[in-house]
């Protein structure tokens, strides 16, 4: 091992302490504000400072809890390794033998010779301050050693003690949910064979109270898009961690000699306030070289406008009103291939269906590219219909367990890509319709989660090799495609997490177009994602998924915040509708370098009924603003609204953005023929400005411009 003890790593106002000094795994002394250059004596006294405290009847050598927590060393907590050689070695105690830091990444490595067993951690601080970890276990033994679990863990301090998290169901992801972080473990498994609707996304320990811009807070995000679990837990030694990992199925962790079993990260951020925390998610995703790079086509989706009704003519004029009102993508969703006439069978069959289409896609893509617009295609590989020639010819192939099939559900099944043969399938399939016709863009479905999802040909458990051959699939498609983009919808917003962003190109947000639920769900899903990976769709007047009817400035104004797009039979909308709607295409185009670059604010009111949020760019020049009457207010006039974000010292411009439609009901007496108030960005923090009183389902945009 080397010389080091105390190791530092800083960026962007974080700094992470890790106590290498062994013999055991490392611990974490300090995650937080960053504490300045600090050299190697201060690093120790740090480290002695934080000593742990033999109290009560607990053990003589009390030790801080470290990343992966170790019952031999009296952690009486979730183990961060839990697993056994047939009943032996159930409790492992590394030593660690290597640590080397390069830059903001720390290598460690550590061994059980007792337990045959090795470990390779790697612990990181990225640029925009989040802390990201993962191991790798090996068996180093003679005989077969089976992980349960490999859990990572981050420790957060004492006065952490309120818990926020989210979850959600289908066309309505997201929901914010807060209680107290005490005594106990706090833990959200996830069995659903994908990330799912009601996963947390982030799982949040703050000080008590914290909101979107006050209180600090750690928060955690397991970066996994199958089986997963996330967890906070505060023991009676005092100390609470926050952590997370892979969810394995029995047996999924069965290790041969010297096989190895990788976790996947773990990223954590630190903040003062969720936009502070959140601000350092989106600034990671825009740095990576995977980030899409140009601007992000407006797209018209066919789902709400045709569903399964696909004529080539009705396609054809959809795409023309698309050309007209500024689209720049046309995505062919559902029912293209092969005896797909509705959702009960078909799925498997990924050859286009000579039925509907004598000459292949090859009419609609050569009309759609020859109007100016990409082509984009819907493809849902990882499942099956039973009424398919797939299932009928392998179905051996389905996901199951046992001798019974699982239960349906949309009438599908799941189809297992831990069976090469199904693997190579599905790529010769993709692949070859990629390489026939011009094609974009993918917009890759998953639509139910997986029950009883075993191997049959082996008996065992069938999850983790489904998600890694999804990620292998991905990967080579990216890699004989590079110019495709791909999007994970997963009915609607269930898979949306980081791994699966490694790899596709934007999320669906949910598979509702509703836009009241849609300022919840978008609020909360860009607490991970920045705007521009988010899927936002204008929806038809009325909305499928809860029959609301909703104004266009509503819907377009929602769908504005994000990745544009629009879903509804344009070619039916009247004329006025049209034009309105070009006018909010042309707005989103003329704002999308702001909203798709800049920091993403909200404000906190302490109601329900009324909703702020933002972008402002990253030299705070400017900004625009959203302010969103949810419901009918209890009081006729809201108060002023505050504006965060701003450079504080600089002053600026506020007046209102024009947008086509109607515009509100009754106006402030400052918005009324064109004017404009001046403040610094201090005073629109910590005063505000009026804004006019809304019908509910309404909002008014505010731009905010430098003048100094």
């Amino acid at each position: 091992m080397s010389n080091a003890k105390v190791l530092q790593l800083r960026s962007a106002g974080v700094s992470l302490v890790l106590d290498c000094s062994g013999p055991a795994l490392p611990s974490v002394l300090h995650w937080g504000a960053d504490l300045g250059p600090l050299d190697e004596a201060v690093l120790a006294d740090l480290r002695t400072g934080a000593g742990a405290v033999q109290a009560g009847n607990g053990l003589d050598d009390n030790k801080p809890v470290a990343i992966i927590p170790e019952y031999s060393a009296g952690w009486f907590g979730l183990p961060g390794l839990n697993g056994h050689r047939d009943g032996q070695d159930f409790s492992a105690s590394f030593q660690l033998t290597e640590v080397s830091q390069s830059g903001n990444a720390v290598q460690v490595t550590a061994t059980d010779p007792q337990a045959g067993l090795s470990l390779a951690l790697v612990i990181e601080l990225t640029d925009s301050g989040l802390v990201r970890a993962k191991a790798e276990l090996t068996n180093t033994g003679t005989s077969v050693y089976t992980v349960d679990q490999l859990l990572l863990a981050l420790p957060v301090p004492t006065e952490a003690t309120e818990l926020f998290d989210m979850t959600g169901r289908h066309i309505g992801e997201r929901h914010p949910q807060r209680h107290a972080f005490t005594q106990g473990a706090h833990i959200r498994d996830n069995r659903r064979g994908r990330t799912g609707a009601d996963a947390t996304l982030l799982l949040i320990a703050g000080t008590p109270g914290f909101d979107f811009s006050t209180g600090e807070l750690w928060a955690v995000h397991t970066a996994w898009s199958g089986n997963h679990r996330s967890y906070a837990e505060r023991g009676m030694s005092g100390y609470a961690v926050i952590g997370g990992g892979e969810l394995l199925l029995p047996g999924e962790g069965r290790l041969q000699p010297q096989g190895s079993y990788g976790t996947p990260w773990i990223y954590g951020s630190y903040g003062i306030g969720l936009d502070q925390m959140s601000t350092r998610f989106h600034e990671y995703l825009r740095a990576r070289d995977t980030h899409p790079k140009t601007d992000r086509p407006v797209v018209l989706n066919t789902w709400e406008a045709v569903y399964f009704d696909l004529d080539l003519d009705k396609l054809k004029a959809l795409a023309d009103a698309a050309a007209q009102v500024g689209a720049e993508r046309f995505v062919l969703d559902d029912g293209w291939f092969r005896g797909r006439r509705d959702d009960h069978a078909g799925l498997g069959d990924w050859y286009v269906d000579e039925g509907i289409w004598p000459k292949g896609l090859h009419p609609l893509v050569d009309h759609v590219t020859g109007l100016g617009l990409q082509f984009g295609l819907w493809f849902e590989p990882e499942m099956v219909n039973p009424d398919s020639d797939l299932a009928r010819e392998h179905p051996d192939w389905i996901l199951a367990t046992g001798n019974r099939m699982p239960p349906t559900a949309r009438h599908q099944q799941g189809l297992n890509l831990g069976i090469p043969e199904a693997w190579n399938y599905l790529l010769e399939r993709i692949d070859s319709i990629l390489t026939e016709y011009d094609i974009s863009y993918i917009k890759w479905d998953h639509n139910r989660d997986f029950v009883d999802g075993g191997n049959q040909l082996t008996g065992t458990a069938g999850i983790h090799e489904q998600t890694l051959g999804v990620y292998r699939l991905l990967d080579e498609l990216k890699r004989r495609h590079p110019k495709v983009e791909i999007e994970s919808c997963s009915s609607g917003g269930a898979r949306v997490d980081l791994a699966i962003l490694e790899r596709t190109d934007r999320v669906w947000g949910s598979d509702s177009n509703d836009a009241l639920e849609r300022q919840k769900i978008q609020r909360y899903t860009q607490l991970l994602l920045p705007p521009e990976l988010i899927g936002c769709h204008v929806g038809p007047p009325k909305a499928h998924t809860t029959g609301r009817t909703q104004s266009l400035a509503f819907r377009a104004s929602t769908a504005l915040f994000g990745h544009f797009g629009i879903e509804w039979d344009i070619s039916l909308a009247s004329p006025e509708e049209r034009e309105e709607l070009a006018g909010w295409v042309a707005l989103h185009k003329a704002l999308r370098p702001l909203l798709h670059t800049g920091r993403v604010v909200r404000a906190d009111r302490g109601s329900d009924d009324f909703l702020l949020h933002g972008v402002v760019a990253q030299d705070g020049s400017r900004g625009v603003f959203s302010a969103v009457q949810v419901a009918q207010s209890i009081t006729s006039d809201l108060g002023r609204v505050r504006l965060p974000g701003l450079d504080k010292d600089r002053t600026y411009r506020v007046s209102k953005l024009a947008t086509p439609g109607p515009q509100p009901r009754h106006s402030a007496p400052w918005w009324q023929d064109g004017g404009t108030v001046q403040l610094n960005g201090a005073a629109l923090a910590a005063v505000g400005v009026q804004v006019p009183a809304q019908w509910p389902e309404t909002a008014v945009l505010l731009e905010v411009q430098a003048i100094d």
